[in-house]
C-alpha cells in the first residue's frame, strides 16, 4: 500500500488507503504491524493484469440468463 495512513478516531485507529478508510483498531501499533504484514503480502504475490471495462469472463462465455453479482470477485484460477 503506497497511499495509506493511521489516524485516531475517538479512543480507535483507522487505517486508511487513499483516503478510504479500510480498517479500525484499537493499538496504533497493531495497525502499523497489519498495515506491513499487508504490504508484504501486496509485494508478494505477482501483479494480475487488468483490462480496461473487461469482466474476468468474456460476454462469450457467460450465461445471459444470469446476472453476476458485483461483489463478487471471480477466482482468476478458475479459468478451466
Amino acid at each position: 500500500m503506497k497511499n495509506y495512513s493511521i489516524v485516531r478516531i475517538g479512543n480507535e485507529y483507522v487505517v486508511q488507503a487513499d483516503e478510504k478508510s479500510v480498517l479500525k483498531i484499537a493499538s496504533r501499533r497493531r495497525a502499523a504491524r497489519l498495515v506491513t504484514d499487508a504490504t508484504e503480502l501486496l509485494d508478494s504475490q505477482p501483479a494480475a493484469p487488468l483490462s480496461a471495462g473487461v469482466d474476468a469472463e468474456s460476454s462469450i462465455d457467460r450465461d445471459p440468463r444470469v446476472i453476476p453479482d458485483p461483489r463478487v470477485i471471480p477466482d482468476p484460477r478458475d479459468h478451466t
